[in-house]
């Protein structure tokens, strides 16, 4: 992404505060103004007061001094906490979009992006950016007004030697458009680093019962302070060159300023000038190039923020695989079937993981989805709530094509329980009431209790009120599966998936989660993939799948006298057992 278009995206992300930016840079133009003021009123105290010795300046410079202070100072105050404000502002409304958009993609985009290099996306490279906007835009344009002022002033004083000062100015911004470069590459390498880093801390936590199990700990502490040394080294860079970059100004500057006082000293002692005079307009010139200083103090910053809006506006930009047709259709309440007709699907272009699958499901049906790893179970089931779009044929909800549908009707008319359960860090109230907001407090314990939740949870010392932990750590598992199935008896939703939901727990708690999805399942339409055939065997339909076809379909007798795949998979799960 070039700057031209950085700087255009930026532009219109401060439209609405530009009223605001108004203000602030008409107070910074006076406060620019009474900086050059302050350099031309040297010249009033060398030639009037020690020169002329002039007793009525005397007693008005002071008191005049003593105006323009105040004066700047109170619109210092206003520029400075505006300019901070719209920054501000800004920073949280990228964070707000950005996380807005990421809720807007399909879940293809999460399984290419790692959790980490999101989190990094949102918290450091808009921390990266709010540098750029809430201190590089004030400093650099207060500078910019303070040396169009100071400009005025020395070429009042003496355009000669305004014209041999202003020869050294373009020579100070070589550095900063050589460093320049630098500072962008190394920024955007460092906030890619710092988005491993957050995927590898987030990763490593959340398993560290399997890091302390298996002893790795001090590999792990390796690991981490490899990385940690990558972005040290980055960060050395930047202030290898940063700190060489203020010198070299500051170098050039000198030159031009002793070239001034050779010069100017010369005119004074010739009378072609006084003393006076060349004070002051020597003042306004090393005022002058404190601002170039500056700018090359603040390049670094101002080129990690065009780092960072590069990589947030290029997030922003990426186009939701997942639409809604305008108009979408609102789907009424669900009341005949469910139809899958010659659907195909692919995450990756012709690399199809479902085969021309045709399905009905009436209303009310309980429908088992069973067959080997790998053979599509839970892709299929991922796109009935239009998790990701098929490849082609169409899935029909009582006849209205699931593309036509508005996502919010579609999805709030399904509940959905998985495998791997997925609670916040809340109160067990919270976690229940997830997508419920306006539902009472009778019905959260009415749906706990048919998920044979309250049992526990009334032992908690704090009931419904206790903290669950991030991802429900404080629970056990099968204690974390009932909380998500009183979430969905709460959501009410007449379709129903349940995906291998007791598959990963132990017997005792399989039974409990079993009686809990057997309340669940009542008068509703239910879609269950199941590994532990055990669990389905009273389903009303079975349909086997292997390598993303329908191979098999009937009840559990009816495949058992089949003898094909579904027996073959009884009879291993059942010597097993």
């Amino acid at each position: 992404m070039t700057t031209q278009i950085i700087l255009r995206r930026l532009r219109e992300t401060l439209r609405p505060y530009s009223k605001k930016l108004l203000i602030a840079m008409t107070a910074m133009v006076i406060v620019a103004l009474f900086n050059a003021v302050q350099a031309y009123m040297v010249q009033p105290l060398l030639d009037k007061i020690f020169y002329e010795k002039n007793a009525s300046w005397l007693t008005a410079l002071p008191v005049a001094l003593l105006v323009i202070f105040f004066i700047k100072g109170i619109f210092y105050f206003f520029y400075s906490y505006l300019l901070e404000w719209v920054g501000q502002s800004i920073i949280k409304d990228l964070r707000n979009a950005i996380y807005g958009h990421l809720h807007e993609l399909s879940m293809n985009f999460f399984y290419k992006n790692s959790t980490g290099e999101l989190v990094s996306r949102i918290m450091n490279d808009v921390a990266m950016l709010q540098g750029t906007v809430s201190h590089a835009l004030i400093y650099v344009l207060r500078d910019l007004f303070t040396v169009l002022g100071l400009l005025v002033v020395i070429f009042y004083m003496d355009w000669r030697l305004a014209f041999v000062s202003l020869i050294f100015i373009p020579m100070a911004a070589v550095p900063i458009v050589v460093f320049g470069k630098k500072f962008r590459r190394i920024s955007t390498r460092y906030q890619q680093g710092m988005g491993e880093a957050s995927d590898f801390l987030n990763e490593t936590i959340r398993g560290i019962r399997i890091v302390k199990a298996f002893c790795t700990q001090e590999q792990e502490k390796a690991r981490f302070a490899n990385k940690m040394q990558q972005l040290f080294d980055t960060l050395m860079s930047e202030t290898r060159y940063r700190s060489l970059s203020h010198p070299m100004i500051e170098f050039l500057g000198g030159i031009g300023i002793a070239l001034i006082i050779w010069f100017g000293g010369m005119e004074v002692l010739k009378g072609h000038s006084t003393p006076g005079t060349f004070m002051s307009f020597l003042t306004a010139l090393v005022m002058l190039y404190e601002p170039v200083k500056g700018v090359s103090k603040l390049n670094s910053t101002i080129q990690s923020g065009m780092a960072g809006a590069a990589r947030i506006f290029a997030l922003l930009d990426i186009k939701p695989e997942i639409e809604e047709k305008i108009p979408p259709i609102i789907l009424p309440p669900f009341s005949n079937s469910i139809e899958f007709r010659a659907v195909s699907f692919a995450y990756q272009p012709n690399e199809l993981v479902l085969r021309d699958i045709n399905l009905n499901i009436t209303q009310g049906e309980v429908l088992a989805v069973v067959g080997p790893s790998g053979g599509g179970k839970s892709s299929l089931a991922s796109l009935l709530p239009r998790f990701h779009d098929i490849s082609s044929g169409a899935i029909l909800i009582d006849g209205h094509d699931i593309r036509d549908l508005s996502l919010h009707s579609l999805r709030s008319q399904i509940a959905i329980v998985t495998q791997q359960t997925i609670l916040f860090n809340d109160t067990v109230r919270s976690n229940i009431a997830y997508g419920s907001p306006n539902c009472s407090e009778d019905a959260i314990r009415r749906a706990a209790n048919a998920a044979f939740a309250l049992e526990f949870i009334e032992d908690f010392p704090e009931s419904f009120d206790t903290m669950i932990g991030e991802s429900g750590v404080r629970l056990s598992g099968g204690q974390q599966q009932r909380i998500s199935i009183a979430r969905a008896i709460l959501k009410n939703a007449p379709i129903l998936i349940l995906d291998e939901a007791t598959s990963a727990l132990d017997t005792q708690s399989e039974r409990k989660v079993q009686q809990a999805l057997d309340n669940l399942m009542k008068n509703r339409t239910t879609l269950v993939i199941a590994h532990r055939l055990s669990t389905i065997k009273n389903a009303d339909r079975i349909v086997v799948m292997q390598e993303g076809r329908l191979m098999e379909e009937g009840s559990h007798e009816q495949l058992l006298n089949l003898g094909g795949i579904y027996k073959g998979l009884y009879t291993m799960q059942h010597i097993e057992q």
